[in-house]
């Protein structure tokens, strides 16, 4: 009966074992895929490959639940030797992951409960969960499954829905403000509301309604002087050599010239 058990364990574990290694395989192609050719790799690939996994992992979950199957909690492992020393058969076995079986790696690998960290974690979540009322725990549920459903509701609808929505939306989304393209419109053709007084500088002072008429107007730089010969140079221009025995006089034609120019540039004179 014994001999029995012992050839059934060991038919489960072969079993169970080739069964890690597909999935060991499945995991290693499906990283190296995402490593070195996630430019090529489209979402129908990756779909395929997350459901190569979870069928593998249900076949294990199957073996293991099999009556035929004996349960592996019953079996203990008890290590018989521990060296610090670098051991090649079991680097082998373990595909150089585990070289040395030592006091240090032993209790991470033949560990069957969770870490200390973890457990502390699951201490502190199990004390809040009581702390909650059962009404409470009760609202917090009903929201996350209204949630969930929404967003399996959106998951689930086709893609062209959505796409027909977000044009929709952005199609009654107004782009302008109403009230600002009548305000720059009155501007433009009416002037409304733009401002009526004028930038300094334009009435000379002492010169009411001398405005910007002036500014097409003749200047004295633009008046020649008339009346004496071989002078044709503006005001602006080189002034007339003065007269002998009258310094600092200016000649008499001259000045009737200015006069006249001067005068002619009144707006009343015009």
């Amino acid at each position: 009966m014994q001999h029995r058990e012992e050839k059934q364990l060991d038919a489960s574990l072969e079993s169970l074992v080739s069964r890690v290694a597909h999935v060991k395989n499945a995991l290693h192609s499906f990283i190296y895929k995402l490593e070195n050719e996630y430019e090529r790799l489209t979402w129908p690939s990756v779909l395929d490959n997350f459901a190569l996994l979870s069928g593998q992992l249900n076949t294990i979950n199957k073996l293991l639940k099999n009556e035929k199957t004996p349960s592996f909690r019953h079996q203990v492992i008890i290590p018989l030797l521990l060296s610090p020393d670098r051991d090649e058969d079991l680097a082998k076995l373990t595909e150089q992951r585990v070289p040395v079986f030592s006091h240090e790696i032993v209790p991470d690998y033949l560990r069957t409960k969770p870490d200390p960290e973890v457990e502390e974690q699951e201490k502190q979540l199990s004390a809040e969960a009581t702390r909650i009322g059962p009404e409470v725990a009760q609202k917090q549920i009903q929201t996350l499954n209204k949630l969930c459903s929404n967003l399996l509701e959106k998951l689930n609808n086709p893609r062209d829905d959505r796409d027909a929505e977000s044009a929709a939306l952005r199609q009654n989304k107004p782009s302008f403000n109403p009230a600002d393209t009548n305000a720059l419109v009155g501007a433009v053709a009416f002037g409304k509301g733009l401002s009526k007084c004028r930038p300094p500088g334009l009435v000379a002072p002492g010169h009411p309604g001398q405005g910007p008429m002036m500014s097409g107007g003749p200047t004295l730089q633009q008046v020649t002087i008339g009346g004496v010969p071989g002078q044709q140079g503006a005001l602006g221009g080189a002034v007339a050599p003065q007269q002998q025995g009258q310094p600092g006089k200016m000649p008499s034609s001259i000045k009737t010239n200015i006069k006249s120019a001067s005068g002619s540039m009144h707006p009343y004179n015009r």
